[in-house]
């Protein structure tokens, strides 16, 4: 029976274009030279223990067993899901090739490779059950899923029900991050449920809560202004920010951030927030010009920041409580 693994395609999911480019996946840790010589788990942990001293005991067990579960354990037929945050999308692929260092192949950083068949088709998060959701937000680089596998194959052709289960860390420490991480991905899924006019004012309450004043556009053509942000009652005072609000999941262009530049008033700050992240084009047209832009990931840490000064008419929106967790 094949095994189900989910495997991080980088700190900022970056690596994915080259896996399809390649038909591979593929992770780092490259300072452990090539796994396949370390004859046991344990020599590669005692090998981890030796090249990240300066990393924590716990930190250094996790990140020796991921490589080798990586290079040991994942089979040719096993199948393989990674999550594209910009999109909000899974994609899943099949092993067709074994465990190889290859240096030259994804990235120097990311030398352990591994050949991969990936669909075509694509998984929006929306489509998950909420036990999917949290088990698949885990803040591991490699993990086993089995738990979803027929779920993640029904969603392939046809939606499917199935239940809830409780993620489980490897150690105390991995599982507080992993705790936390699921924590800003089930806020991400909250954010994702508003519309258009509610993520409006949801930007607004976090620039209230910066000590900012807004006034927000009503509904209908803005200009390609929704928030104007001002630090004064009348909006004399600088900075002044004009800000353009995009909540969908396609990423927003160069265009629309040129738009923004050309609104009025003219001279002020930028500030483009887009849920469905940005092209490059916009990404290098925002570099050039001045433009800060805020993509869901960003947004979600600025809500975890700021969300206990903004007017209670805003957290609303995204009801939410705070927790501790032992550091």
């Amino acid at each position: 029976m094949s095994k189900w693994w989910m495997v991080r395609a980088g700190d900022n999911n970056e690596l994915i274009p080259n896996w399809q480019l390649k038909k591979a996946a593929s992770i780092g840790w490259a300072d452990l030279g090539d796994p396949q010589q370390s004859a046991s788990r344990d020599k590669l942990v005692n090998k981890a223990h030796s090249v990240y001293s300066e990393e924590k005991p716990g930190t250094r067990l996790s990140w020796a067993g991921q490589v080798w579960r990586f290079c040991r354990e994942i089979e040719v037929n096993d199948r393989i899901i990674t999550y594209s945050r910009e999109s909000r999308e899974y994609l899943i692929g099949t092993v067709s090739k074994a465990h190889q260092y290859q240096p030259d192949v994804i990235d120097p950083y990311y030398p352990n490779v591994i050949g991969v068949k990936w669909e075509e088709k694509r998984i929006s998060r929306d489509l998950l059950s909420q036990g999917a959701k949290n088990s698949l937000g885990g803040i591991l680089t490699v993990f086993r899923v089995d738990d979803w596998g027929a779920e993640l194959t029904g969603l392939l052709s046809e939606p499917s029900e199935h239940t809830e289960v409780e993620p489980i860390g490897e150690t105390d420490e991995i599982g507080h991050l992993e705790f936390i991480e699921q924590a800003k991905t089930m806020v991400e899924d909250l954010v994702d449920r508003l519309d258009p006019w509610q993520m409006q004012d949801l930007v607004a309450g976090l620039l209230q809560a910066m000590g900012y004043q807004v006034s927000v556009s009503p509904k209908g053509p803005d200009g390609g202004v929704d928030i104007l942000a001002h630090k004064d009652a009348f909006g004399f005072e600088k900075p002044i920010i004009k800000v353009q609000v995009k909540h969908r999941h396609s990423a927003s262009g160069g265009p629309e951030v040129q738009q923004l530049l050309g609104a009025n008033p003219h001279g002020a700050n930028s500030l483009f927030v887009s849920t469905g992240g940005f092209t490059a084009a916009a990404k290098a047209s925002a570099q050039h010009n001045g433009v800060k832009l805020l993509d869901l990931t960003g947004l979600v840490e600025l809500i975890n920041e700021w969300y206990d000064k903004m007017p209670v008419d805003k957290q609303a929106l995204i009801p939410l409580k705070r927790i501790y967790v032992p550091s």
